[in-house]
């Protein structure tokens, strides 16, 4: 393994996604050196530069020329991998145009516009890893638009509902995510202020116009051009924060619901190729889901340290900012992982719909006891109805029979059809209509 690539033997959830390797020690290196080649660029095309610095740049930007072994160590020394990064940079590029190597830029200059050019190279592979999820679960909802099943609250039969409004519910979760990433990506700025946010060297290079640098700067990177130059205005962090953890809860939903439905006891849906275990042959477990659970319970607390991070003194911080960097790679690669994870599940997911029928049963027919009460009450009236309900209900569960069966025998109720009332598959409300109005949603 090259050295500075993280080792993922303990972080499943990530391992071989493609956002492990957006966001791996040599992506990151990539991106340093992308940013160093854009601003002798963005130099070059407003006449600060020769158009030979900027080629002499571009070719010694090369990631196969520099190691990380030695980079990473010796970034100790000033407290971030920039300046060992430029100091290699100018040798590679020679003495004849090295001095116009990260001219009047700060290391955070290129720091922060590498991470943003990481972030964004990594949301695009979450995005689409976000869309498959929402196809699959749309399929899942037309599919299943009808197939009616308990409707669970503070663990416990409610009504009924559909698993296909369950999954249309997902999917909308999903799409919340999708935008809010999808926004976000389109803001990430590039960064360039100089050493106090003032661009005050770049003056001193000869810029008539800083800001048009920092717009040809921006331009050259594929970020979008920032209002002010954002040391320690931690606005585009704090968004990426929030998008990645709203995100990783969404995405978190599905994966709590299908580990409740998936146990052993309840089989109402399983994973497409379960994982085994180490010691019961007989097991699939639901590993998708609980690796997305995993990923939900974790980037909350990465999200807290960058928010944490905002408090950043002076014009630029000491520790806040350095605070950010590993939070937010973790949070990356999370989010990325659980994306390719959530887009597995969904497509992968068996649904037996005559356990969910079948379940309906289990309460003695009590699931349907909030649409009888509406019918019994204009019938025997509000205070009857309620006392032959309770009393039915009793009885079920304390013989063990059917409510269709006690309520029957009620002379009371002879003129009701109560076949139909009590039929679970009758009383799912606007759920087939409430699914369709999601599925149209794009």
């Amino acid at each position: 393994m090259t050295f500075g690539e993280s080792e993922a033997l303990l972080a499943p959830g990530w391992a071989g996604s493609p956002a492990s390797a957006a966001t791996s020690d040599t992506a990151y290196l990539r991106a340093l050196l992308d940013a160093e080649a854009a601003l002798t660029r963005a130099q070059a095309s407003l006449g600060l530069a020769p158009a030979q610095a900027a080629a002499a740049v571009d070719a010694a930007a090369d990631i196969a020329g520099f190691d990380l072994g030695s980079i990473a160590p010796r970034a100790r020394d000033g407290g971030n991998p920039v300046i060992p990064l430029v100091a290699d940079l100018t040798k590679a590029v020679g003495e004849e145009y090295g001095a116009y190597v990260h001219r009047g830029a700060t290391s955070q200059d290129i720091m922060d516009s590498a991470t943003m050019l990481v972030a964004a190279r990594t949301l695009e592979l979450v995005l689409e890893e976000l869309d498959r999820t929402a196809g699959a679960l749309a399929r899942l909802a037309a599919e299943h638009r009808d197939t009616v099943m308990p409707g669970r609250t503070l663990t416990q039969h409610a009504v009924p509902t559909t698993f296909g409004l369950k999954a249309a519910g997902w999917r909308s979760l999903v799409l919340d995510a999708r935008d809010r990433i999808a926004a976000v990506r389109g803001t990430l700025p590039a960064q360039l202020g100089g050493a106090a946010g003032t661009l005050a060297a770049f003056t001193a290079f000869g810029a008539r116009d800083p800001q048009a640098l920092v717009a040809a700067y921006a331009g050259e990177l594929g970020l979008a051009e920032p209002g002010l130059p954002w040391h320690t205005l931690r606005t585009p962090v704090g968004d990426l924060a929030g998008a990645l953890a709203f995100t990783a809860g969404a995405l978190g939903k599905t994966a709590v619901d299908v580990l409740t439905l998936a146990r052993t006891e309840i089989a109402e849906v399983a994973e497409g190729t379960g994982g085994g275990s180490s010691a019961m042959p007989h097991k699939a477990n639901p590993v998708r889901a609980t690796l997305v659970a995993a990923a939900a319970r974790r980037a909350p607390l990465l999200a807290a340290t960058l928010y944490g991070s905002m408090a950043a003194e002076g014009e630029r911080p000491a520790g806040a900012w350095h605070a950010e960097w590993e939070p937010l790679r973790e949070l990356l690669r999370l989010v990325g992982g659980a994306a390719r994870d959530a887009a597995e599940l969904a497509e992968g997911l068996r649904v037996d719909a005559d356990a969910m029928r079948g379940h309906l049963g289990l309460t003695h027919g009590l699931i349907v006891s909030e649409r009888l009460a509406a019918a019994l009450t204009p019938v025997l009236g509000r205070v009857r109805a309620k006392e032959l309900l309770t009393a039915a209900a009793k009885r079920a569960v304390a013989e063990n029979r059917p409510l269709l069966e006690l309520l029957s025998a009620e002379p009371e109720l002879k003129d009701l059809d109560l076949v139909d009332l009590t039929d679970p598959a009758h009383y799912t409300g606007s759920a087939g209509a409430l699914t369709d109005r999601a599925l149209e949603r794009r």
